[in-house]
């Protein structure tokens, strides 16, 4: 959905062709990295991120524990429409969700400041048993931007989280 300019949302699309390539690459490379040893792979339950962290398990030896808290954003009547579409019928609520107010419930759905909740609850789940050694978590970039505004990263990117923030979850031990 992301190559045909769609708002995906929750739908629960599958890996594109390209998708599986980057996954397989991005596996490969972290096999390949003197990373530490992973206490969990964790993913989103979302075919998307669920395949991503298949083919990242087989690469690891790992096998992923799915999180339903780690879905991306709940866009509601956006889901599965084009950006020049939900512009043109919600032009405030586009532009306040644009312009990064936490508050705007897309679609009549789920804010960014009520999906954050959610993400760092799961991460405070999946974190909480595994002592010093790091999650690496397969979740969504709204997700992700969710808990790091302005973050830069492309698909089948990863990045540390060493600083985390101010919440009970166990920051410093999660790999996004």
């Amino acid at each position: 959905m992301n190559a045909l300019g769609r708002w995906q949302g929750q739908t629960d699309s599958p890996l594109s062709a390209q998708g599986r390539e980057q996954a397989q690459q991005l596996g490969e490379r972290l096999a390949a990295a003197e990373l530490p040893r992973f206490a969990r792979l964790v993913t989103s339950d979302l075919a998307r991120a669920a395949e991503t962290a298949t083919v990242l398990g087989r690469a690891l030896g790992m096998t992923p524990v799915q999180e339903p808290g780690l879905r991306e954003l709940d866009v509601g009547e956006w889901g599965g429409r084009p950006h020049a579409e939900i512009e043109a019928r919600w032009p405030d609520e586009y532009a306040r969700f644009r312009a990064g107010d936490d508050h705007v419930r897309p679609g009549g759905a789920e804010s960014r400041a009520l999906m954050r909740g959610r993400a760092l609850a799961a991460l405070g789940r999946q974190t909480s048993d595994v002592g010093t050694d790091p999650v690496l978590v397969v979740a969504h970039l709204g997700l992700l931007r969710s808990l790091r505004p302005g973050l830069k990263l492309g698909n089948a990117e990863c990045f540390w989280w060493a600083d985390g923030v101010t919440v009970a979850a166990s920051e410093e031990k999660v790999v996004l």
